[in-house]
């Protein structure tokens, strides 16, 4: 049996994390109700822009891992062609303070 959270939940639960820490977060693009992966696009007052997509790791687990920096633009570019090559991916924005602290509460 599959232990993990139907990914509408874990989306709802990211989002309400957001507004507990004074942000925001929007769901850019739906992906797959219950098994869909999650890319979170972090950014402080549409600056400071940072991906976060949950990545296999050998041990079996998965942890937040962050795609490497670049441009808002470029940014935007990367979520919708993820979205377009995944189409069970959600991508979310989320609009806080200080996105890595954000980062560092995820759950894994």
């Amino acid at each position: 049996m599959d232990s993990r959270l139907p990914t509408h939940l874990e989306v709802a639960a990211i989002r309400r994390l957001a507004e507990a820490h004074g942000g925001t977060a929007m769901v850019i693009a739906k992906g797959d109700r219950d098994a869909g992966s999650i890319l979170i696009l972090t950014v402080n007052r549409g600056a400071d822009p940072q991906y976060l997509e949950r990545m296999p790791q050998l041990d079996g687990g998965r942890t937040w891992t962050v795609i490497p920096e670049q441009t808002i633009e470029k940014y935007n570019d990367y979520g919708l062609e993820r979205h377009a090559q995944d189409p069970d991916l959600w991508v979310i924005e989320v609009d806080v303070a200080d996105g890595p602290q954000f980062a560092a509460i995820l759950p894994h």
